[in-house]
This record gives structure tokens, C-alpha cells and sequence, in this order.
């Protein structure tokens, strides 16, 4: 078995001599301000151990990442009743369309396009203002990552809120065919709120550690969510979790992985390790370029497609 530590390094060294980045988000004025050029990469492993490289320790907007801990988060509260008002099938379509919600009556195909994820938030929000469906969110972050130093970055969500026309349009749309049940503009607060927390590649693979260790955390022994219910999660990461990238992030990593527009991907290497890359330049589907190739190369480099070395 090849090295983890040397691995890692050798990978963040090639990507950081790649000059093909992709390009980074400009439709959120903030995110358009990031370095293109960084790139940081972390693994851990079952027993604790961290392998890292390059930009690992700083703060980005994790952005849609987010969606698998509000998704967590949502099964936790209603179980399967959350699927009555999301599905559970890839997207084939860029991750804010409308058109596909027109078709389907305003219930969205998966909780991690953008219209799933706003009807996610509000189920979280029920009951509650919107500050506190904020701060739980915020605190199960902090406590999967094990650091209450995490927090969201104003400056970006703020972006968000003065950009989000479509976010608005299709939180409106489903309002309209009763999906969401609390004002659309709580919901919505609420949602660029957890797409605007800043974590870095270190604290997001360890907040995503309970996923690669069949619901929990190998170090502290603490059960997060049941086996199956991990599992399912993990299957719609593979399915749904790159948007309409997803069969070609499946085809070429070979990992369960949910991508964000801030450049970052969080990837699962169930019983394996727990992984997280930052690279900011976008593909055409709004994944992070850089990041998809790093996680095809530890993929192959360490055995760790689901599908087979």
C-alpha cells in the first residue's frame, strides 16, 4: 500500500504546477475575490491521522458542500417524510434550474441541487426563527469538525443575499405548489446563510468522517446517524452530488463526493478515509476543476474506488 503522507504531498505538488484551474465563480461578487491559483487538500484516516498539502488550513466558502450536513440534519428531524418533498434522483441539469421544477410540479429531483436543498432548509427552520435554525446548523458543524471555531463568513452570504434571484425564484415556485412551509424570505436567509460557512480543508474532512465510518466517528466512538442511514447518504452523494457532473465525477473518482461553487469537494472513502479538496477555478458544470482530477488521482493512487482498483 502506497504511502498516504507521500501521496498526498506528491498530489498537492502536482497541482499546484498545473496551469488548467478553471475558472472561479463571478455570479457571488465575493467568491470571484479568491485566489485562483490555491489549492489544499486533506485526508483523514480511521485511526486519526491526518495527510495534508498545500492551501489545507485555509478558510473557504464551502457552499453547497453544506447541503450534506443540512440533509443529515433534516433525516434526523423527519426520517423518511422528508422525501415527500424531495426526491432522490440525479439532476441532469444545472444546479439552479428552474425548468426542471416547472416540469415536476415544484418538488425537487435531489437535495443537493439548489431548489432540494431551500426545501431542506425549511424543513430545518419549522418551528423555530431563523436564527436558531442557523445557529443549530452552525453548532452540528462545529461538533462533527470537533472546533467551535468554524463560523460563516457575512461578507460572502451577505453576496449571496444581494445576488440570489434565482435562489428567490425557485424558493417562490415551490412556495406556490406548497413545498416550503415557512416565508420565503426566512428560508432563503437561512440558506445562504449555511452556504456562506467558512471552513478549510482539515475541519471539513473531519466533519465528514461519520459518513466514511458507516454513521460514526472512529475516534470519539459517537454514533451521528445509523449505518443505513449514512449509506443512503453516501448513495446520493454518488448519484446526485456534482449536479449534472455527477456521472463523470462517478465514472473517473469513483467515490461518494458532494462539490461547492467555493472550489472545495468533500469525498468519502467508505472505511477508508475522510477527505477534503479546495481548488477555486470551476469546470463547466461548477465543480472545482483541480479538486476532481486531485481526487482521481488519490482514487487511483491508493485503491480507493468503490468500484474496484
Amino acid at each position: 500500500m502506497p504511502d498516504l503522507q507521500t501521496v498526498v504531498r506528491e498530489i498537492a505538488q502536482e497541482m499546484r504546477e498545473r496551469t488548467d484551474r478553471g475558472e472561479v465563480a463571478s455570479y457571488i461578487p465575493e467568491l470571484a475575490r479568491v485566489d485562483p491559483s490555491a489549492f489544499g487538500i486533506a485526508v483523514i484516516d480511521a485511526d486519526g491521522e491526518v495527510a495534508a498539502g498545500g492551501d489545507s488550513d485555509t478558510p473557504f466558502s464551502i457552499q453547497s458542500i453544506s447541503k450534506v450536513f443540512t440533509l443529515t440534519l433534516a433525516l434526523g428531524k423527519a426520517g423518511d417524510r422528508l422525501w415527500r418533498r424531495v426526491g432522490r434522483e440525479p439532476s441532469g441539469s444545472p444546479f439552479n434550474s428552474i425548468v426542471q421544477l416547472e416540469n415536476e410540479r415544484g418538488v425537487p429531483r435531489n437535495p443537493f441541487i439548489n431548489a432540494g436543498a431551500i426545501a431542506v432548509t425549511d424543513l430545518i427552520l419549522s418551528g423555530h426563527q431563523p436564527r436558531e435554525a442557523l445557529g443549530e446548523i452552525l453548532r452540528f458543524m462545529q461538533f462533527l469538525a470537533d472546533d467551535s471555531t468554524i463560523t460563516i463568513d457575512k461578507a460572502v452570504a451577505a453576496s449571496e443575499q444581494r445576488t440570489g434571484f434565482r435562489n428567490a425564484a425557485l424558493a417562490n415556485y415551490m412556495k406556490s405548489f406548497g413545498i416550503l412551509d415557512n416565508p420565503v424570505a426566512y428560508t432563503l436567509g437561512v440558506y445562504f446563510h449555511h452556504c456562506a460557512i467558512a471552513m478549510s480543508c482539515r475541519q471539513l474532512a473531519m466533519a465528514g468522517r461519520f459518513l466514511a465510518y458507516s454513521g460514526r466517528n472512529p475516534s470519539t466512538g459517537l454514533t451521528v446517524v445509523p449505518p443505513e442511514r449514512a449509506r443512503r447518504i453516501n448513495a446520493i452523494m454518488l448519484t446526485c452530488g456534482h449536479y449534472d457532473g455527477s456521472g463523470e465525477f462517478a465514472y473517473r473518482v469513483g467515490l461518494p463526493g458532494k462539490s461547492g461553487v467555493g472550489g472545495g469537494i468533500l469525498a468519502v472513502a467508505p472505511g477508508k478515509a475522510s477527505i477534503a479538496v479546495w481548488a477555486p477555478g470551476l469546470d463547466a458544470s461548477g465543480n472545482s476543476h483541480l479538486g476532481r482530477i486531485a481526487l482521481e488521482m488519490l482514487a487511483k493512487r491508493m485503491g480507493w474506488s468503490i468500484f474496484g482498483s
